[in-house]
């Protein structure tokens, strides 16, 4: 004798409640800034170390830096951006330099 094939419906609870609006806050953009006494290679050891980035990356972004004033390092979610300047901040000054980054959201 056949089994019977029953379409399964899920549970379903009817709500007057309109579901709730969840509002993703946008990914921020590190930036670094050019400053005329921390040294080359030490912004590449900093964006190497902290940021995690190749040595060709690095290179790339201390450069524009370098030229234009101003370059974006990485994008990520605001309190892991936050972390990343912070420990960035905290070896530059722990070594002296004024090396500076900030943080602004992705348009």
């Amino acid at each position: 004798m056949p089994i019977a094939e029953t379409a399964v419906q899920p549970l379903v609870i009817p709500s007057d409640r309109p579901a709730p609006i969840v509002k993703l806050e946008p990914p921020y953009r590190v930036l670094i800034h050019n400053d005329d006494k921390t040294p080359f290679d030490y912004v590449i050891n900093i964006l190497e170390e902290v940021f995690m980035l190749s040595e060709e990356l690095a290179d790339h972004i201390a450069y524009e830096a370098h030229n234009k004033g101003v370059a974006i390092v990485v994008i990520r979610p605001r309190p892991e951006a936050e972390k990343l300047v912070g420990m960035a901040h905290g070896q530059a000054r722990i070594d002296g330099f004024p090396l500076t980054f900030s943080l602004e959201p992705e348009a």
